[in-house]
């Protein structure tokens, strides 16, 4: 999966990394690279599901797919 990320000078000092599709995943650094290291973990741990989070009703079919 690809994603593009915007990464932009802080005001104080280092990198900020944001990504535009996934709302609230923000993520900064020191460097560029810090930065971009520091975006990559967030998304995946915006990405990863947690099994809290859903409620299903009986008969509802749970299934995977790759994107």
């Amino acid at each position: 999966m690809k994603l593009k990320i915007v990464l932009e000078p802080s005001e104080e000092s280092g990198f900020t990394a944001y990504v535009p599709s996934l709302p609230g995943c923000i993520s900064e650094g020191e460097s560029k690279d810090e930065a971009l290291n520091n975006i990559k973990e967030a998304i995946e741990l915006y990405l990863e599901p947690v099994e809290d989070d859903f409620t299903y009703l009986p008969g509802v079919e749970i299934t995977e797919i790759a994107v």
